[in-house]
């Protein structure tokens, strides 16, 4: 396994599940790992969203430095991906939900992003899911490791009763603590599994990741 593969593994060990969610958790997360974190997730981002309004939202993959997002941001996305990822692995998946929607709120309130950046921190948040919840893979690729996204695979751990309780409470606080959902435009009905979830601004899978 190449540095990289190796860093962000780290990176994904130092997020273990059921461990700290505060911010001194937050920085066992080292700068390397969080920029391999946001690498994988670029290198998934695709180029274009579609909004719920049915415009679309095209990436400018040669402006990599313009559509990223400063690291402390990052970090604070990959620590709300992981409490997503807590979400999924309990079964709640109306927390997953609300728990994504609250932190793409939290950022649109920033009003420092442009659209193609919100949609590559909506990308950071589920890649972080994913990579937590055993949903990607590294595979060999012309010598290097890349991440693929493994359909099939399902998520490793379990969650007991007690765990399932904190995680919803966790989630509570969070939205609790967030701007509330009409700051941008009212929440939209809730999405069968599987379908896009809106966030607002922008419209991306919770369960796939679709490169064009």
């Amino acid at each position: 396994m190449n540095t990289r593969a190796g860093v962000v593994l780290a990176g994904v060990m130092a997020l273990t599940l059921w461990g700290s969610t505060t911010a001194a958790g937050a920085q066992e997360l080292s700068e390397h790992a969080v920029r391999s974190f946001m690498e994988y997730a670029w290198s998934l981002t695709p180029q274009q969203f579609s909004k719920p309004d049915g415009s679309v939202i095209v990436i400018d993959r040669t402006k990599k430095s313009q559509v990223e997002v400063p690291l402390d941001v990052a970090r604070r996305v990959i620590m709300a991906g992981r409490l997503s990822a807590h979400a999924q692995i309990c079964d709640l998946r109306d927390e997953q939900v609300q728990n994504h929607r609250a932190m793409m709120r939290r950022e649109e309130a920033t009003k420092k992003w442009t659209q193609q950046q919100l949609v590559y921190i909506s990308q950071l948040h589920l890649t972080t899911l994913m990579l937590m919840t055993g949903r990607i893979k590294l595979v060999e690729q012309e010598g290097d490791k890349q991440v693929v996204v493994d359909e099939k695979k399902e998520p490793p751990q379990t969650c007991s009763a007690e765990q399932r309780d904190k995680v919803k409470e966790m989630i509570a606080a969070y939205v609790a603590a967030s701007p509330p959902p009409n700051f941008a435009a009212a929440t939209p009905p809730k999405a069968p599994a599987g379908a896009p979830v809106s966030t607002g601004s922008t419209s991306v899978s919770e369960t796939t990741v679709e490169k064009k």
